[in-house]
């Protein structure tokens, strides 16, 4: 017997960030698939800034990266707690390539991910973007079944 205090997964609404998660996670699985129709599978870790899709400079590795990101997003957007994990691995991810990328712009032996100047701003807007998944208010389900 199922509770009736519950409500049905048909019931269920979802969230606005659990939709950006899948999104943002489509978004980045299908970057990543195209980036290995511009790279190849060679030169893995390689700084070439003229291996570029839409002026963001990638790599096998870079594309890789944008996979499992991707992946993560489309796996982990079925909930709201799910997706708001989603948005914390974004923040402190991408906050961290954004640093890693100041960084090692300006340096091949240090740029595995073959980052370039677009490269970083997408990469703070993804960490912001993260931020809004995981600090997105969540819907007061009582008020809303009083209504």
């Amino acid at each position: 017997m199922t509770d009736p205090s519950r409500p049905t997964a048909s019931a269920r609404r979802r969230e606005p960030h659990q939709y950006l998660a899948l999104v943002i996670g489509v978004v980045y699985l299908a970057v990543g698939l195209v980036g290995f129709a511009v790279t190849g599978f060679d030169g893995f870790t390689e700084h070439d800034h003229s291996q570029t899709l839409l002026g963001f400079a990638i790599n096998p590795l870079h594309n890789i990266v944008h996979v499992v990101i991707g992946l993560l997003g489309v796996a982990l957007w079925s909930s709201p707690a799910r997706a708001r994990t989603y948005g914390w691995i974004l923040a402190v991810g991408y906050g961290a390539t954004f640093v890693y990328g100041l960084v090692v712009a300006n340096d091949p032996e240090a740029n595995i991910l073959n980052i370039n100047g677009a490269d970083n701003g997408l990469h703070l807007v993804s960490a912001l973007a993260g931020l809004a998944i995981a600090l997105w208010p969540a819907r007061d389900r009582t008020a809303a079944a009083r209504r």
